[in-house]
């Protein structure tokens, strides 16, 4: 196998993304034949030992899993938190990888629920994630009442936050057939009284949505993750998981070279 970054080689065993291995190797937890790494250097992981927190790491030595789960409220995107009832890898049956190294492709808030991918391959992870490739992320989202035209004008114009101005790439009503699909998905059903619409945005800042609907007044009472990308929320259901075809996978980071 031919030196390549060890940002690279480290993101393909499932470390973490390449800014993240980035990041342990500036902080000195990343090590090559027991000899401290630095930033940018070539290694071949055939011919040399790598070792994160003293944790030898091959770089394929662990087959790559993508999977897409129904997250439910209530549990947490994080891979581990002390304070949390339950994480989202605790829903991952060990045939599916339950037992493996898997962490989020980005984040759902712990009362939100829906689409969630986890997957070990940090390069794939980033590509999915990175906003120049505008993988988009469609929302369902209930709310107690219809929005005003004037409600609707500002989300559409976007919303300032402390990041910056938030927008949505698309804002409509959602229809009859996702309204009755949607409620066999989700558990708990949802309260008939709930007022639907759909959302996307390329954007992923932290409750990006709640906050944006909060400001013009129309608080959110339900948020569901329906899409990421190419890939759909539809058929799983509340708490379910299941492997990404190598279709799947390919078309949610189309951008991606060719694998060694």
């Amino acid at each position: 196998m031919p030196a390549e970054r060890i940002s690279k080689v480290l993101a393909a065993a499932g470390v973490a993304s390449r800014r993240g291995v980035d990041a342990l190797v500036a902080a000195g937890r990343v090590t090559v034949d027991g000899r401290v790494a630095t930033l940018g250097e070539q290694v071949d992981p055939a011919l040399q030992r790598l070792a994160v927190d003293g944790r030898v790491v091959g770089a394929m030595a662990q087959d790559h899993i993508y999977l897409a789960v129904h997250k439910p409220a209530g549990v947490t995107s994080t891979v581990r938190d002390r304070h949390a009832e339950m994480t989202v890898i605790e829903l991952v049956p060990r045939d599916l990888g339950g037992m493996a190294r898997l962490y989020p492709v980005g984040r759902l808030d712990q009362d939100s629920e829906g689409l969630l991918l986890l997957t070990n391959d940090g390069e794939w992870s980033e590509l999915v994630l990175h906003p120049r490739y505008g993988v988009e992320r469609e929302y369902a989202v209930g709310l107690a009442r219809p929005l005003s035209r004037e409600q609707a004008e500002t989300l559409h114009r976007g919303v300032a936050l402390e990041e910056g101005t938030a927008t949505l790439s698309g804002l409509r009503g959602q229809t009859r057939t996702e309204d009755q699909r949607l409620a066999q998905l989700l558990r708990p059903e949802p309260d008939r009284g709930l007022v639907w619409i759909r959302v996307t945005i390329q954007q992923g800042w932290k409750r990006q949505l709640r906050r944006m609907f909060g400001q013009v007044g129309a608080p959110v009472q339900r948020l569901v993750r329906v899409r990421i990308g190419t890939l759909r929320l539809d058929p799983l259901h509340t708490g379910e998981v299941r492997p990404l075809t190598s279709t799947e996978v390919k078309r949610l980071a189309p951008n991606r070279g060719p694998r060694a």
